[in-house]
């Protein structure tokens, strides 16, 4: 039978004459500071809920790792129900709260077609019915219940205190507090493995402890004591905030990418946003402290957004969270800044994204390996970890939010793969990969001193790409030749201001002494479209990486490239130097490059220094128009080198740094093949020696390919000499040769060059 209406109109009455959720939260947080065990504690919480809220039942569900929520207190229920009862997720109403992460309120719970009964509960009788997700960091790890026997709707004002509380009970579970209470052989949801499916940038398996790169503000306390005071601070830190979002706008940054303006515009109309405002204010009236109520507000915003299949809004989400984090470093009055952190042995860096510069602030003798969320395999944080031989994998989606320092991680940067709080058998496993590797590691360091000769006697030169000091010992344990690269401009992205001619000097003359009587060419600056230079300004593109870039910034900017010109001159010290001219679009620009090279070294000799006693200039091929201009260009090059990152980003328009396209065509297909042979021919015409510095080099399948049309030389990181060298002295390169070249004259049309190239791999057991 029907209960009277007046008797929901009592219940409101008795929260509103209990004090509200200000009262219920002093009275949670005065039980959480006493000598209680795990359940007692738990127990003593859901009936302060149900006294606060004027309920006759309050429950919590725990979400274990199994995907199974169990009840873990109640009050009103039948206690034996107390870890006996369980539901899966979707399951029920309960189940139903923790799949969506929305907050349910019903009249008549049994009438709802996805009520699930449980008899060993009682609750039958019970029909009012209010369920909350308890949320962190967007993820469900338990549900809480409030229920009536009257038929009524619980308002708004108590979804909030439901809500409000469930804030706290999340901290309790991210904190263990209630961890002897799980049985044997489980674990709560918020700590089970985790496996993300991403893109290796470096190769190498890592096991170790995740460091976050920007850690989310820890908020210590969660109940306002002056709700009046908060609502201050919450007023004042967001006036704060949009002022320095304002102020960003008209710094250096932001003249450089329209990315990075597009980012802040979003920061600015989130930042502004009344809804938002609105629900940090509600928060904080409701008893939270304004620290509590950022992240309470942002829990709920970022379980909605996750459960999107729009990608636009998803994307979004890495704005508000920001945002929130700006919010409350303004409010705690944390650093934004990176600060040194002391590294556990075994440390991997997780992050959203990472710089070249902030990677290398590391102690790199403790770092193992770097997860990103975003990242491209070309970025220059990608190829500065090959090169340190640093584990990397990019494209985690969401292990920032779902990772805390501490946590045991294995990443395989050949598979892409992460595992966050892996399992015994998969760490096992992993471990058995990593000795495995250190054979092959120990396999290639044999090889060291043996000249990387094909079976049928082609001499393979295998060189170093470099760009920092610190990997050019590296030359010596591997037993490369030289540099075939060295990035100036990574000095320039990891510094925070231009450096002056003497620090360029200083770096090219630390080089130069290394290596010693090995070769090693320089490239000239290269910066923009991904390369960022904050403190050079440029206006904001379209298109950056076909934008103004590398030479053509260099000779609007004679300025530039005579002080790097000069850097280089004057550290060569008279030796010998090898200098490239990177992004050659046309003949003339490189005559117009070298020119200024040349009246540099003109200026030197006038002043009475040494110059170089062998000056060589080289041609960068990395733009397709070149490619049609080789026999006038190579009459004025000592040398040639290919860039396929950009060579074959433009031949195929696919953008490198877009995950959508990057792997879209095969940088070994005929059409990219052809191109390349191109170059080899007309560097044989002219008798010009050539260098493939890209990518393509240290990958044994590509550079197979690249050796069967005839390129001998070919630069890489240096992790990937020792498997290169495996290959080269094993090949028998003429048949390969013969039968790539039929496939490419158009003989052999219908092959495919990888498909081909394994058949050879099998015939010959080639490691590729």
């Amino acid at each position: 039978m029907e209960r009277p209406k007046d008797t929901g109109t009592k219940a409101i009455d008795s929260i509103k004459s209990s004090g509200g959720p200000r009262v219920l939260l002093r009275d949670l947080r005065q039980t959480m500071a006493e000598s209680l065990g795990g359940q007692e504690r738990l127990d003593k919480i859901v009936d302060l809920i149900a006294q606060n809220m004027g309920a006759e039942v309050c429950s919590f569900y725990v979400l274990r790792d199994d995907a199974a929520l169990e009840l873990f207190a109640t009050h009103g229920l039948n206690r034996e129900a107390v870890h006996m009862t369980t539901l899966r997720v979707g399951e029920g109403l309960v189940g139903l709260i923790a799949a969506d992460a929305k907050s349910l309120s019903l009249d008549n719970a049994p009438s709802h077609p996805s009520f699930a009964y449980r008899a060993e509960t009682g609750e039958d009788k019970f029909h009012a019915f209010l369920g909350v997700p308890v949320l962190r960091a967007g993820q469900t790890l338990g549900v809480l219940v409030v229920q009536n026997e009257a038929r009524r709707v619980f308002g708004e004002e108590e979804t909030e205190a439901l809500l409000t509380t469930a804030t706290l009970l999340a901290e309790m579970l991210a904190t263990s507090e209630f961890e002897a209470l799980i049985k044997p052989g489980a674990d709560i949801d918020l700590r089970r493995p985790r496996s993300f499916e991403g893109m290796g940038f470096a190769e190498g398996v890592a096991l170790g402890q995740v460091v976050l790169h920007d850690p989310r503000v820890v908020v210590r306390n969660f109940v306002a004591d002056d709700v009046g005071h908060e609502r201050e601070r919450l007023e004042a830190a967001i006036r704060t905030m949009r002022v320095s979002i304002d102020d960003m706008f008209t710094s250096g940054d932001m003249q450089v990418s329209s990315e990075h303006r597009e980012i802040l515009e979003s920061y600015r109309m989130f930042a502004h946003d009344r809804g938002w405002v609105r629900r940090l204010a509600e928060a904080v009236t409701g008893g939270l402290t304004a620290e509590a109520a950022v992240e309470r507000v942002q829990n709920d915003i970022r379980a909605r957004m996750q459960r999107q299949s729009d990608p636009y809004i998803r994307d979004r989400l890495h704005d508000l969270d920001d945002l929130a984090n700006r919010l409350l470093r303004v409010l705690t009055g944390a650093s934004s800044l990176f600060e040194q952190r002391e590294l556990p042995d075994h440390a991997i860096i997780v992050a959203r994204n990472l710089g070249p510069a902030e990677l290398l602030e590391y102690d790199r003798s403790r770092l193992r390996g770097i997860v990103l969320e975003e990242g491209a395999t070309t970025s220059h944080v990608a190829i500065i970890a090959r090169s340190l031989g640093i584990v990397a994998v990019g494209h985690a989606d969401h292990i920032v939010s779902m990772s805390e320092t501490g946590d045991d991680i294995v990443l395989d940067g050949s598979e892409g793969r992460v595992f966050l709080r892996p399992t015994p058998d998969v760490e096992a496993t992993f471990l058995e990969k990593i000795r495995l590797r250190e054979k092959r590691q120990e396999a290639y360091a044999a090889l060291r001193d043996v000249a990387p000769v094909t079976k049928d006697g082609t001499h393979i030169t295998l060189l170093h790409n470099s760009g920092l000091v610190a990997d050019l010992p590296a030359l010596n344990e591997t037993g490369a030749e030289g540099v075939g690269l060295f990035r100036t401009e990574l000095q320039f992205m990891v510094a925070s201001k231009l450096p002056r001619l003497a620090e360029q000097v200083e770096l090219y003359k630390e080089a130069m002494d290394f290596v010693g009587e090995r070769p090693i060419v320089f490239r000239l600056l290269d910066i923009g479209g991904d390369k960022v230079v904050p403190y050079l300004r440029s206006a904001a593109e379209e298109n950056p990486a076909m934008g103004w870039r590398s030479l053509r910034l260099a000779l609007d900017r004679p300025g530039l490239l005579r002080t790097q010109v000069r850097a280089l001159l004057q550290a060569a010290q008279g030796r010998a130097l090898k200098i490239l001219v990177p992004m050659v679009t046309e003949t003339e620009e490189y005559c117009r490059a070298t020119g200024v090279i040349q009246r540099e070294v003109e200026r030197l000799a006038r002043s009475g220094a040494p110059v170089p006693e062998k000056l060589e200039l080289g041609a960068m091929i990395e733009v397709p128009s070149i490619l049609f201009e080789l026999d006038e260009l190579l009459v004025h090059t000592d040398f040639i080198s290919i860039g396929s990152n950009d060579l074959i980003q433009f031949l195929t328009a696919t953008d490198r740094a877009n995950t959508r396209v990057a792997n879209s065509y095969d940088p070994i297909g005929k059409p990219r093949l052809r191109a390349i042979k191109l170059v080899v021919d007309a560097a044989t015409r002219h008798n010009v020696p050539l260098t493939m510095c890209g990518e393509l080099a240290g990958r044994p399948m590509e550079a197979l390919a690249l050796l069967a049309i005839g390129m001998t030389k070919l630069s890489m990181g240096p992790s990937s000499i020792g498997p290169i060298k495996d290959m080269v002295l094993r090949c028998d390169l003429a048949p390969i040769a013969q039968s790539i070249g039929a496939v490419l004259s158009g003989e052999d049309r219908d092959r495919n060059i990888r498909d081909l190239l394994n058949e050879w791999a099998d015939k010959q057991n080639l490691p590729i």
